[in-house]
């Protein structure tokens, strides 16, 4: 199909399930925040399964042609995975700064990092019997578990983040085995951290993706609207990612209003491109994103060319977000009828 249409990953978690006022007036936990959940936990997993049901059902209105889970089993994007591994003392979190400079708690690193089991394959299985259509489920990226780490055993972030690379290896395979089309590694801090990133970035990337065969993609931003606010004028960090062994690489361009000829770095790629301002509360009408696509259509054919809202839409009310999706699917079917497809 031509410009499908995609979730980066997450969804909005309804307020019976979650404290959203909490989760709104924090940055994303890098350790457990159990508190933020409104369910007993002898209840929680049947809860979320069920609020994961309402984001699928909510996606397929919608009209999207790839369905995520809407990370609704998650307190953020990276916590979960992050805090399953062994390596890692959860009790006693370490600290470390996150993208706005501020001390965050976060994992300390106090052995080497192991997987113990799969954190998210009942996570694909479960989308898979609910729904026929395209499935991404999002891991986060060894490069950004190792920024968002106290290491008190690896001696450095490099060899911290080739530990998480092994970890994540063999999630991304365990993922596509239970039933996965794409899988998508979130690596924001490519771009909060570009010096580092350029050193060994795509190298411990390319280590996470070593021998896995299905469709990948790494998505990177400037963070959540609802928390960093300000967008610089472009990336700090992406054409070195033409040299990334994954297939889509996911982008924001609507609030940014980024320079879209950076993309031509990306040839052969396919653009994961977003095109959904999170920032703003008003719902875009399809023209407005059918003009935010036009912008990228002279750097990047519409046939590698996925449509996105900008990161992802936890932070905004679940009718917002299910309006900007329906804006974002009308405007795909508009231009799909210009290019004749």
């Amino acid at each position: 199909m031509l410009l499908p249409t995609s979730l980066v990953g997450s969804y909005p978690q309804p307020d019976w399930l979650i404290d959203r006022a909490r989760l709104a007036g924090r940055f994303p936990p890098r350790v457990r925040a159990r508190e933020l959940w409104r369910v007993a936990p002898e209840f929680l997993g049947q809860a979320q399964r069920d609020a994961t049901l309402l984001a699928v059902r909510a996606q397929e209105d919608a009209g999207l042609d790839i369905i995520t889970d809407g990370e609704i089993c998650r307190e953020s994007y990276s916590n979960r995975f992050a805090t399953a591994l062994d390596g890692v003392d959860i009790d006693n979190p370490g600290t470390a700064l996150d993208r706005s400079g501020h001390p965050n708690p976060v994992p300390r690193v106090t052995g080497p990092i192991r997987r113990k089991h799969s954190v998210e394959v009942e996570d694909v299985k479960f989308l898979r019997a609910h729904t026929s259509r395209t499935i991404k489920i999002t891991v986060p990226g060894p490069f950004t578990m190792a920024q968002q780490a106290q290491d008190d055993y690896y001696g450095g972030k490099e060899a911290l983040a080739y530990g998480y690379a092994e970890a994540v290896n063999e999630e991304v395979r365990d993922l596509f085995a239970a039933g996965a089309d794409i899988v998508q590694l979130d690596e924001p801090y490519l771009q909060a951290r570009p010096a580092e990133a350029k050193q060994y970035g795509v190298k411990v990337i390319n280590a996470a993706l070593d021998g896995v065969t299905g469709t990948t993609a790494l998505h990177l931003c400037f963070g959540y609207a609802a928390i960093i606010h300000e967008r610089p004028e472009g990336y700090s960090f992406l054409p070195e990612l033409a040299a990334c062994d994954c297939d889509q690489i996911s982008i924001e361009t609507a609030q940014s209003n980024l320079d879209c000829s950076v993309l031509t770095a990306l040839d052969g790629k396919t653009i994961v491109l977003g095109v959904i301002d999170l920032n703003d509360p008003a719902v875009e009408t399809p023209e407005t994103v059918v003009e935010r696509v036009r912008r990228a259509l002279p750097y990047v054919p519409a046939s590698r060319m996925v449509l996105a809202p900008d990161c992802g839409m936890k932070y905004i009310p679940r009718e917002t977000a299910f309006g900007k999706l329906t804006a974002m699917v009308n405007a795909a079917v508009r231009l799909r009828a210009e290019l004749g497809a």
